[in-house]
């Protein structure tokens, strides 16, 4: 999905809001108060004006990875909408830019493939703002943030200063940081490090490779490489239309599990065959797709309000008169199904607000 909601509106006051005008999924209760912060200042402001107060603070900026309560959020929102790409440093082969968090996602990489800045362009397409992605390292087609992020700029709402935060101090994972599920940091701006290179980083992604005609390992322009992602994200609902419902999602709605080489012998032993990819540490990850689909949730899968996407295993989607209780309730039966059918629990890689599974 790329960008944001249409309902994202410019300026706002404090005043109440229904959330779902602010998440890719449009859904999500009231808030307490919503107030926007166009620049660093402005933020950081905000966050030390609730720490003092006590008041509990939600800070959305795309809103895409995110599912909010049915009852909202009795506190104070806070949209980021800080903007800016700035060049720090620059060498023969390589360039650092400082993203403000508050940047479209997808407009950074746009800039970065057009100024002909490799390291990003597999990340085409995904929704968001710039600061949202080492929350949950964001990867895609064989890339994640995490291979080129330097520094994390942050907040420390816990010693009141601010800080940059090196990449073991954010203790990168898959699809996680420590920034996910901790409201200590509010990131104001993330530095990469890129290539100064016409052609993309190796191809490593299989799907990727076949669609552009290459073999893994090769590399091609960066613009054919960032139209190529562009156009299977597309082909699987996973680029924003207001028109499209199946684009009302938070993408994929649950990780890909990752288990040890011994688990995963004895799950296929007992169960049967189950693709998998090992990693360097002993483990294997799961395509949560399939698991989804073999325990019997295809495509479509929901009713008219909520339910799978039909371009998409993994988005859950809201078809136009959905709730999040509804959307969650078919969360928890192809989550118990797939448990059921495989003894495989799957979790879920959004963050949820005064919600649950």
């Amino acid at each position: 999905m790329n960008g944001v909601p249409d309902a994202f509106a410019d300026h706002l006051t404090d005043t109440s809001q229904i959330l779902a005008a602010y998440t890719t999924l449009r859904l999500g209760g009231p808030a307490g108060t919503v107030t926007t912060a166009v620049d660093t200042g402005e933020a950081i402001a905000a966050v030390r004006r609730t720490t003092v107060e006590g008041r509990p603070l939600l800070v959305l900026a795309g809103g895409s990875n995110v599912v909010i309560g049915d009852a909202g959020f009795d506190g104070e929102v806070l949209l980021l909408r800080n903007r800016g790409v700035e060049v720090v440093s620059e060498g023969a082969g390589e360039v650092v830019v400082r993203v403000a968090s508050g940047e479209p996602w997808d407009d950074f990489v746009a800039y970065a493939v057009s100024s002909g800045w490799s390291g990003v362009e597999c990340l085409s397409g995904i929704p968001g703002a710039a600061g949202s992605t080492p929350i949950q390292n964001v990867g895609a087609y064989g890339q994640e943030v995490a291979h080129t992020i330097t520094a994390v700029h942050a907040y420390d709402r816990l010693d009141d200063r601010q800080l940059a935060m090196t990449p073991e101090e954010c203790r990168f994972g898959y699809r996680s940081s420590v920034f996910k599920h901790n409201d200590r940091y509010l990131v104001t701006a993330v530095d990469f490090r890129l290539t100064k290179e016409d052609l993309s980083t190796p191809i490593r992604y299989a799907e990727l490779a076949r669609q552009l005609g290459v073999e893994a390992g090769d590399r091609v322009p960066l613009d054919l490489t960032r139209e190529t992602v562009l156009k299977l994200r597309a082909g699987k609902g996973m680029v924003l239309d207001p028109e499209d419902r199946d684009t009302w999602s938070v993408g994929s709605f649950f990780t890909n599990p990752v288990v040890s080489a011994a688990f995963f012998a004895e799950v296929t032993a007992a169960r049967g065959e189950i693709p998998g990819w090992p990693g360097e540490d002993g483990t294997v990850k799961l395509p949560a797709a399939w698991l989804i689909e073999r325990a019997g949730f295809p495509k479509g899968f929901g009713d008219d309000r909520v339910a799978i996407s039909t371009k998409h295993t993994l988005a859950l989607t809201n078809r136009g008169d959905g709730d999040t209780e509804a959307l969650l309730a078919l969360a928890r039966t192809i989550r118990d199904g797939v448990r059921d059918r495989f003894g495989i629990e799957l979790h879920p890689e959004p963050v949820l607000v005064n919600c649950a599974l």
